[in-house]
């Protein structure tokens, strides 16, 4: 399925895709063969009528009383997902918050690597991390070559300059950490991560939504 025959797929569905396909590489890793939609729920924390939804937009997956191929499945949710197809990130700001996504640097995804990182300290640049080379920011033009997705992890006084930066190279997917809500054109995804307010968010449904407990 291409990205064309996508579009009728709903958002929320789209979003829990790489769920699924994480949870099903652990299976394959276990070697496992079979997965119900009822253990699939259990271990994703998405209920088994939504998730036999998700998968009938893709056609019939798995067979009533047998449930689900764990290999099938995931060659299926490889190939839409473009897991053998890389995707070249750039990491835009070398903080506290860039050096660890340098480090970690998506080990477990076989699609998606961070290749170059910009920053504006001199004595970060020209150096490395977990080999990924530091650059500096006024290079963003020269070195920022191919790549498509960027990671913003800088002040939130220079994310809409930075990120009008990102853009006229030929960005066309920002993953935005800072506080700032940037805007872009038309055909810029941008997707807004604030940990702060996440917090914040998780600590007022903790106080004011507690989750009742399950009765055995």
């Amino acid at each position: 399925m291409n990205m064309a025959d996508q579009h009728k797929i709903p958002q929320a569905t789209a979003k829990r895709l790489p769920l699924y396909y994480r949870f099903l590489n652990n299976l394959h890793i276990q070697g496992k063969s079979r997965v119900s939609s009822k253990e699939l729920s259990d271990a994703v924390k998405v209920d088994s009528a939504t998730i036999r939804r998700d998968f009938s937009y893709f056609g019939a997956l798995g067979k009533k009383g047998y449930g689900y191929n764990v290999e099938y499945l995931l060659g299926f949710f490889r190939k839409t997902l473009d897991q053998d197809e890389l995707t070249n990130i750039a990491l835009i700001g070398v903080g506290n918050l860039g050096t660890a996504f340098l480090h970690y640097n998506f080990t477990k995804n076989n699609n998606t690597k961070i290749q170059m990182a910009f920053d504006a300290d001199p004595n970060k640049i020209g150096g490395s991390i977990d080999d990924v080379p530091i650059y500096s920011i006024d290079e963003l033009e020269d070195k920022l070559k191919d790549v498509q997705v960027a990671i913003l992890t800088v002040p939130v006084s220079v994310a809409q300059s930075i990120a009008d930066r990102l853009v006229n190279c030929g960005v066309t997917g920002i993953l935005n950490f800072t506080p700032a809500r940037i805007t872009v054109p038309d055909g810029i995804r941008v997707h807004h991560i604030d940990l702060a307010v996440e917090l914040q968010s998780l600590v007022y449904f903790m106080k004011h939504y507690p989750l009742e407990t399950l009765e055995e």
